[in-house]
């Protein structure tokens, strides 16, 4: 029986998303295997290894990416570690959209509840 759950997420671009989770500081296997429950396996696009035997998998569905594993031995909070993704995920799509049309960032910072603060401006 497998024990593989998944978590629907709003990404979209998968280079980014392994750009982050690289960033975030894990190893990302492509185009490979998460390990679950009894040897239970799944494919996914990135793969994020860990010591337990229960790994993290991110796969595209339909244009969007979810989070797969078996989250009963993963070991991780799962709100956390997709909400800093989804945090790094919007701030990296908002710099490359500023960038592509054309705006400046006049102000970035980071409040004390984590959020980011970014104003950007142009010239016409």
């Amino acid at each position: 029986m497998s024990h593989f759950s998944t978590i629907k997420i709003q990404i979209k671009n998968g280079d980014i998303l392994q750009q982050i989770l690289t960033e975030l500081g894990y190893q990302v296997e492509t185009n490979a295997q998460v390990r679950g429950y009894q040897g239970n396996r799944t494919n996914a696009d990135y793969v994020i290894r860990q010591n337990n035997g229960y790994d993290l998998g991110f796969r595209n569905n339909q244009g969007n990416y979810e989070l797969v594993a078996d989250f009963w031995g993963a070991s991780i909070n799962e709100k956390e570690f997709l909400n800093q993704i989804n945090q790094k995920y919007a701030h990296r799509t908002l710099m490359e959209t500023v960038e592509e049309e054309g705006f400046d960032v006049e102000e970035e910072e980071v409040l004390e509840d984590g959020t980011v603060k970014v104003v950007v401006g142009k010239w016409v």
